[in-house]
């Protein structure tokens, strides 16, 4: 351990860190000190001390607003990996106090659900039978922040909008995508549809950020067209099947998940080839976060030839 880290150890307060935290949740140090439970005179006399035990200012100050710098966010960064440890490490000791035989939090996109995370699931419930499995599902962007929050032990994703020196990421599979529409949708019967054609009907996107709206929003400017403007916007793949069935929107979902709806009868794949493709998807566990049995084991199950 370097002298700098060790004496930063020494100095580093736990209410420090609670107290930039909670600043960056509360946009302001007045509404930060009364969530805290303190004064603001008191919490600007804690921040001059955190910057002091780090060596550095950590916010530019103009008048009474406080503004993270460069050096700051970088702390604040740290700052969060730290919660997100100690989080996980909640969890686990709750887990062991419950007489539960540990915990394992994952989340995953729709495209990895009907097969490999399904097969997963059954070979770690075979394999550890008493292990309790908490499963989110969502896009990339949400489930890595609930990962980054230490809500998540383990994402079954996309790098999306992060550093990527943050994370280990091993790719697992690359996922295609389907347009999808009623099956007694006018376009429904075409031999080959244009994305003009598409463009005519209302849409159903996931919401701005995610992977697979980004995909489709390049989509439609590679043929110099505009994004529909009469959008519903969710994540949830139930949903949009639902709406899509029902109705003459049209949709954009995996691949893998198109095939199952399909298979109902109520929604076909229209025959149009999306030209943009996705990054593959794969695990992403934090670099720094030690991972328990159950994540080791899981990641196993997720990469059986390694």
């Amino acid at each position: 351990m370097s002298n700098f880290a060790h004496t930063l150890l020494n100095r580093l307060r736990m209410r420090q860190v609670s107290l930039l935290l909670s600043i960056q949740e509360c946009r302001t140090l007045r509404a930060a000190a009364q969530a805290m439970g303190m004064t603001q005179p008191a919490a600007t006399k804690m921040l001059h001390e955190l910057e002091d035990a780090l060596g550095t200012k950590i916010f530019d100050r103009t008048g009474r607003t406080l503004t993270l710098n460069a050096a700051g966010k970088t702390v604040l960064g740290f700052f969060q990996g730290m919660r997100g440890n100690l989080e996980s490490l909640a969890r686990e000791l709750d887990a062991m106090q419950s007489g539960i035989h540990g915990v394992l939090s994952l989340g995953s996109i729709m495209a990895a659900s009907p097969a490999i995370l399904t097969d997963a699931l059954i070979a770690m419930r075979r394999s550890f039978p008493l292990l309790s499995i908490n499963i989110s599902t969502g896009t990339s962007d949400v489930l890595i922040e609930a990962l980054n929050q230490g809500e998540l032990d383990l994402v079954i994703g996309r790098i999306v909008s992060v550093k990527q020196e943050d994370y280990i990421f091993r790719p697992i599979a690359n996922e295609a995508l389907s347009i999808v529409g009623a099956a007694t949708h006018p376009l429904a019967g075409k031999s080959k549809i244009t994305l003009d054609a598409l463009h005519r009907y209302p849409w159903i996107l996931q919401g701005p950020g995610s992977p697979m709206r980004t995909v489709i929003e390049q989509e439609f400017r590679s043929q110099h067209l505009t994004l529909p403007t009469n959008l519903i916007e969710t994540s949830s793949i139930l949903t949009t099947a639902d709406i899509v069935a029902r109705t003459e929107m049209v949709a954009v979902i995996p691949e893998s998940v198109a095939s199952i709806f399909s298979d109902s009868g109520r929604i076909k794949v229209l025959r149009y080839q999306i030209k943009n493709q996705l990054e593959p998807y794969g695990s992403l566990i934090r670099a720094e976060r030690p991972c328990s049995p159950a994540t080791k084991a899981f990641l196993m199950m997720l990469h059986p030839e390694s």
